[in-house]
């Protein structure tokens, strides 16, 4: 698929499905607390989407059987809300996505269940900052590679691992366009940003290895060695100066 460079009225477009996220996922997360059933929160997406009259990107994408995907502890993406019961010491992450006029607003975040551990606290806090490194590093005129290395450099510089095998991407009319965006490699690598270009950029961070399997529901991605997983994810527009985050409330 070809890389499409958006205008201000496509980029306003994208801002307006941005915010519908960033409001959403705000309110799940004051939904998260110990003994709260996963299935909840895709009722409250259908519910709050429904009042801000956006589609949920996620619903039946390629199958997927929900409108938003929910992780918990040592799942990376793409978990499924079941019937699965929050646990005090949790941490579980929220992927969500909403299409507004034919554009899409794609993000994610991870939030404690209760009281976390100090190993698990670190690493949400971690993984978002090595989110906004690589937003710090999108530039037009610098390599792709610039955000990629940005990523892994503050999320390994703090002794955790970058997962390799999923990673970030263009988003626009589709939830996936080209380019792909590593969360890993070199700064000098990968085409040149230029402005107009719209990225999700969503590093996923391990405690342990970054290798990953998946589970027999052909969805739930997980650590291989059954660590803790965090992931945190906006959709950015490159723009004069540096880049616009199009998914904040």
């Amino acid at each position: 698929m070809p890389i499409v460079l958006k205008g201000p009225e496509e980029i306003a477009l994208m801002r307006q499905a941005g915010r519908a996220v960033a409001e959403v996922l705000g309110i799940l997360r004051q939904e998260i607390r110990p003994g709260l059933m996963l299935k909840r929160l895709d009722e409250v997406v259908r519910r709050e989407f429904a009042k801000r009259k956006v589609v949920p990107t996620f619903l039946d994408y390629q199958g997927y059987p929900a409108r938003v995907c929910v992780s918990v502890n040592d799942e990376i993406v793409h978990g499924i809300p079941n019937s699965r019961i929050l646990q005090e010491g949790d941490i579980v992450s929220l992927d969500l996505g909403a299409t507004h006029r034919g554009f899409v607003g794609d993000a994610a975040i991870t939030v404690a269940v209760g009281r976390i551990s100090p190993e698990a606290e670190r690493l949400v806090r971690v993984t978002e900052e090595a989110l906004w490194e690589g937003i710090r590093a999108a530039k037009a005129g610098v390599r792709l590679g610039q955000i990629s290395a940005a990523i892994q450099a503050h999320a390994e510089g703090n002794g955790f691992s970058v997962v390799r095998e999923y990673v970030g991407h263009g988003v626009g009319r589709s939830m996936h366009e080209e380019p792909q965006v590593p969360n890993f490699g070199l700064p000098d690598r990968g085409l040149l940003l230029q402005k107009g270009m719209t990225l999700a950029l969503e590093p996923m961070v391990t405690a342990g290895d970054w290798k990953t399997e998946k589970d027999p529901d052909g969805w739930t991605v997980r650590t291989a060695d059954g660590s803790l997983a965090a992931h945190f994810e906006h959709t950015i527009a490159i723009i004069e100066g540096g880049a616009e985050v199009l998914t904040l409330p």
